[in-house]
């Protein structure tokens, strides 16, 4: 089986309806989805469906119980964090096939011990409004994903 072009890690995501948006991305760009528990929802959840509908069963989606068990299993320099709390801009990463996108919680973002310990693999999507917190989880994720897309020339009809 081929390299999937990317991983998005969504971790300890609370808010169905992004999360089912986000496992629509996936599958309409063969990206793997990696669910890092817990979740605040079920994935059962009719609004997490209701969001894939007839997608859901072409989703490759993998879930890990939790954030250290999921980095234990990978390959630090494939990790690419995204957060509100740096300068660097998402753009700027060098992304390479099978990267893991790896996106916070959407009230909190990612736990401050990762960001410090991965910083120089810590990149934001910038925002001109300093009185809007952040993008939405889905909408960052849809962006940093077809960056990484285009920098891996990969062509979806």
């Amino acid at each position: 089986m081929a390299e999937k072009p990317f991983h998005i890690v969504l971790v300890e995501p609370e808010i169905p309806p992004n999360t089912g948006s986000i496992a629509r991305l996936c599958g309409a760009t063969d990206t793997v989805l990696d669910l890092v528990r817990p979740l605040g929802f079920s994935t059962d959840d009719k609004h997490l469906k209701r969001a894939g509908l007839d997608y859901w069963p072409y989703v490759d989606i993998r879930f890990w119980e939790n954030l250290d068990a999921f980095l234990a299993a990978q390959d630090e320099r494939r990790l690419r964090f995204f957060t509100t709390k740096v300068d660097r801009l998402y753009y700027e990463a060098q992304f390479r096939p099978g990267d893991y996108l790896i996106f916070g919680k959407e009230t909190k973002g990612l736990p401050e011990e990762i960001l410090a310990l991965y910083r120089d693999r810590c990149y934001t999507v910038p925002m001109s409004n300093n009185h809007i917190r952040s993008l939405n989880l889905a909408m960052s994720a849809g962006i940093v994903l077809y960056e990484g897309l285009r920098q891996i020339r990969i062509k979806h009809p």
